[in-house]
């Protein structure tokens, strides 16, 4: 069974940067396609960034050139650099890794709140 270990989530100014980590345990960051969502209070979840196994990545608009997903492969973990963090960018973010529709893992969530 795979786990998604999340952390680095917390309390930022408006401007500020943030780095979350998701580590994978019980399979190789590499076969997965990885991603991160978040869900704000009242909200849907949302997709945020996603890296596929051959490294291609997408962003919502919301965060293109602000975010940055990567992954080390060496430590098993993928990351989530968030720069000039915004209010809206409050939310519970989650780490996903995707297989395939039966082999799909949800890390527990980390808030992010950014004040003004």
């Amino acid at each position: 069974q795979v786990q998604l270990v999340e952390s680095g989530g917390g309390l930022v100014q408006a401007g500020g940067s943030l780095r979350l980590s998701c580590g994978v345990v019980g399979g190789r960051v590499t076969v997965f396609t990885m991603g991160w969502y978040r869900q704000a209070p009242g909200k849907q979840r949302e997709l945020v960034a996603s890296l596929t196994k051959e490294g291609a990545t997408n962003y919502a608009d919301s965060v293109k050139g602000r975010f940055t997903i990567s992954r080390d492969v060496s430590e098993n973990t993928v990351y989530l650099q968030m720069n000039s963090l915004k209010p809206e960018d409050t939310a519970v973010y989650y780490c996903n890794a995707r297989f395939s529709s039966e082999y799909d893992f949800w890390g527990q969530g980390t808030q992010v709140t950014v004040s003004s």
